[in-house]
């Protein structure tokens, strides 16, 4: 094909004018990526073909407007790849030209990886292997948002040979798999090559054989050939099993020298390259070449889908309903006055929360009691293939697919996840909390056992500096409730902060009562910190968290000192909250600052200054019961007070 033609375009067979249309797609890659002089382009020209025939042909979107929740959902988990997205999206009228000239420019719509701000973004992809668990938890929720027996919509995975090398990817898939998640299709850009060369220096899994032993419909084509891509969309489409196309296809594919070359996966091409590879492809030389027949032959399905938008939505149940009618709606539970662990008044909260918001779903990676769900998933069942009104999700010994799982639930819309684990394995869940905090989810990661009082089960699961680790995670919201009514209001006021995800961290063992007004205990809890014992002209001022909150109580029962004690619940909030209000709780003329918390020290300074009493776990700890464990750690009563003595005494 030669460009001079290009007048006579219109003229064109569909099969001439899809291949150039593809070729135009790959030079507005290349000079993307050579323009901003960073990027991917090899990707991108493998993925071409694919991509170009699922928006084209099968995609069901709103050309109009691209957050129509009902929409065929596009994860790009190969998430390097963005400049082909970014060229479809162009072609869709999501995005201007002026935009893929901006391409890994501040403040763009074209960054270096995909981000939900940009218009037509299902998910914030880069990490390998995590779009694959978000695409995986949006077919998921798909199907609970349908009719039941009704999938309605499909989700559809863009993934590469890095993607399924990440355990992540295959962890999740297996739950695919095991769900019989039939609205799921994931094209796998099989091109073998990878930043450091081959594939085969590093995989020789069959993974035809793999998806197929998960549960998986399979099929193996030529990832460039247009007939071959058409018919296996529609194999998969009426499959009953989530689906895999594995598409063999060539790196680069259409340049004029790099083809299958890793030199071309993540850097740009020569301009000799361009020259040369634009000739190849038919392509003007100008660059970002696309003109209005092209545009109108991508286009060409878009008048259909805006009739057909309304239609569907009729089988499309929104059950989200009014977030503050539902919190309205809510009652405090009855809790008794015993001592209780939070994990369990955290277990009697949900039971209320479920009640009154159906869009609560979730589950525990196989910790039911532990994470104290075991009524949740009586009271809802499981989700499953025969059950896709089931709202505990059984996830199984997979803490990183439970959270990108669960990123894709918040991603669909429709839904409010959580999911229960111990709060040491938060470190297996964490780049999925990072990206649940990078895109401003509504997830709640529920963590039990938040302290070396774990006792018997020893250093391994004994969580010393994980709370402090996740409250360096930027607008994550970390809450360690001192008792059963701190553990309500603090879920309560998860669910009110409807723009970040939470991570609440429970104990397994019993604490007894504050013994506080409700009304109080909840204004505490939203601004973060509050005073639970108030002294004028205090000696010192002591802040504590958790459990810690009673070992302080009971330590400054004892002391000579005037001693303000400050409960500090959610550090992230108490941030946001008034400078007033902030310098009421901090009592800047007092120069003795205490912190007390069963973790690191480190981090404690922002309360209590360089010349604090900073008491904490700067090790690891052992095994043996809970309070051996304390007293071997020095973490009791009669020696913390020892050490508050000496400090104020000093």
């Amino acid at each position: 094909m030669k460009f001079e033609k290009l007048s006579d375009f219109n003229n064109w067979t569909k099969e001439d004018k899809d291949l150039f249309t593809v070729n135009v797609i790959k030079g507005l890659v290349i000079d993307g990526v050579s323009k901003a002089n960073s990027g991917h382009p090899g990707g991108p020209m493998s993925l071409a073909d694919f991509t170009y025939i699922l928006y084209s042909e099968f995609l069901t979107i709103d050309p109009d407007n691209p957050n129509w929740q009902n929409r065929d959902r596009v994860v790009l988990s190969v998430g390097h790849t963005c400049m082909l997205i970014y060229s479809i999206l162009y072609m869709c009228n999501y995005i201007s030209l002026k935009d893929l000239k901006e391409f890994r420019q501040l403040g763009s719509l074209t960054p270096g990886h995909p981000e939900i701000e940009t218009p037509g973004i299902d998910a914030n992809t880069g990490p390998l292997g995590q779009g694959v668990g978000m695409g995986i938890g949006m077919a998921l929720a798909e199907r609970v948002s349908a009719d039941k027996n009704q999938s309605n919509r499909f989700t559809y995975i863009l993934a590469g040979d890095g993607d399924l090398q990440e355990p992540i990817a295959l962890g999740s898939s297996s739950l695919a798999g095991h769900w019989k998640l039939s609205n799921l299709i994931m094209f796998y850009d099989k091109n073998d090559i990878q930043i450091a060369g081959k594939t085969s220096r590093v995989d020789s899994t069959d993974y035809a054989k793999l998806y197929e032993s998960m549960g998986w419909h399979v099929q193996e084509i030529d990832g460039h050939n247009h007939s071959e891509i058409r018919k296996s969309i529609k194999n998969a489409q009426s499959s009953k099993l989530p689906s895999i196309i594995i598409g063999k296809t060539t790196i680069a594919k259409g340049s004029y020298s790099l083809e299958n070359n890793p030199k071309s996966h993540g850097a740009p091409f020569s301009e000799e390259e361009i020259k040369l590879t634009k000739n190849k492809l038919g392509l003007p030389q100008e660059s970002f070449f696309c003109n209005e027949d092209i545009l109108n032959h991508f286009q060409r399905n878009f008048n259909p889908l805006k009739d057909r938008v309304k239609a569907l939505d009729k089988n499309f149940k929104n059950i989200s309903r009014n977030y503050k009618e539902m919190i309205n709606s809510l009652s405090v539970p009855e809790f008794g006055s015993e001592a209780m662990a939070t994990r369990q008044a955290f277990g009697i909260s949900l039971d209320e929360f479920a009640a009154k918001f159906p869009n609560l779903i979730g589950g525990s990676a196989d910790l039911d009691g532990s994470n104290c769900t075991t009524n949740f998933v009586q009271n809802y069942g499981d989700f499953s293939s025969e059950n896709s009104e089931g709202r505990n999700i059984a996830f199984g010994v997979r803490e990183f697919p439970m959270g990108a799982i669960m990123n894709g639930i918040a991603l669909y819309g429709n839904h409010f996840p959580f999911g229960g684990t111990f709060l040491v394995f938060s470190d297996y869940v964490r780049s999925a909390i990072r990206l649940s905090a990078i895109q401003n989810l509504h997830v709640l990661y529920e963590f039990t056992h938040d302290s070396i009082f774990v006792g018997e089960d020893g250093p391994t699961h004994q969580p010393v500096e994980h709370t402090m680790s996740l409250r360096n995670i930027p607008n994550l919201l970390v809450f360690r409730p001192a008792d059963s009514l701190e553990t309500y209001y603090s879920f309560k006021t998860i669910m009110e902060n409807a723009s970040n995800p939470s991570a609440l961290l429970l104990t397994r063992q019993k604490l007894p009562k504050l013994n506080l007004d409700q009304n109080y205990i909840e204004q505490g809890v939203k601004h973060g910190a509050y005073i639970i014992r108030k002294e004028d002209n205090p000696d010192a001022v002591l802040f504590a968290s958790g459990s810690e909150v009673h070992l302080a109580i009971e330590v400054c029962k004892d002391l000579n000192y005037k001693v303000q004690i400050i409960n500090v619940p959610c550090w992230e909030l108490f941030d946001r909250q008034k400078k007033s209000y902030i310098d009421s709780i901090m009592t800047k003329k007092c120069n003795k600052r205490i912190s007390i918390e069963a973790g690191i020290t480190a981090g404690w300074e922002k309360f209590t200054g360089l010349n604090g009493l900073n008491i904490g776990i700067d090790n690891f700890g052992v095994s043996a019961p809970g309070i051996d464990v304390a007293n071997h750690l020095g973490f009791v009563k009669n020696k913390i007070k020892s050490k508050i003595k000496a400090y104020l005494d000093d």
